[in-house]
């Protein structure tokens, strides 16, 4: 019985167990950008958020978002929304941000943080907090 037992745990805790160099999926929370492009944001306020079916974005100024389905190793996002108010210096950054998720990137995670890159852009985030 003991080896049944001992068994049964090792079983179970080989088939809770991640395969080596598999991605963690995307889980619905809350991000902030800590580059855009290679770049610092602009703003100290930003964030993308993926709740079931839906991401959004802010860089500063403009909420932006959308639709959102997850395959795979991609964010298919989309169509997006957007405000449009012109907020000076945050332009840029968020026509990158719009740019990238519509191109569908592609995500991994690395030291706890999430990279996303499609089309001509990447992007950066840590967990808020």
């Amino acid at each position: 019985m003991a080896r049944i037992l001992t068994v049964m745990t090792v079983l179970l805790l080989a088939a809770c167990a991640t395969a080596k160099g598999a991605q963690p999926s995307l889980a619905p929370g809350e991000w902030q950008f800590v580059s855009i492009d290679g770049q610092k944001p602009v703003s100290g306020k930003t964030s993308l958020t993926i709740a079931p079916g839906r991401i959004g974005a802010n860089v500063g100024c403009n909420g932006m978002g959308g639709d959102l389905r997850i395959e795979g190793t991609r964010l298919m996002a989309g169509p997006l929304i957007s405000t449009m108010m012109y907020c000076d210096g945050v332009m840029e950054q968020e026509r990158a941000v719009s740019e990238l998720l519509g191109a569908n990137p592609e995500f991994r995670f690395e030291n706890g943080r999430l990279l996303l890159s499609g089309g001509r852009h990447s992007a950066e985030l840590k967990p808020a907090p």
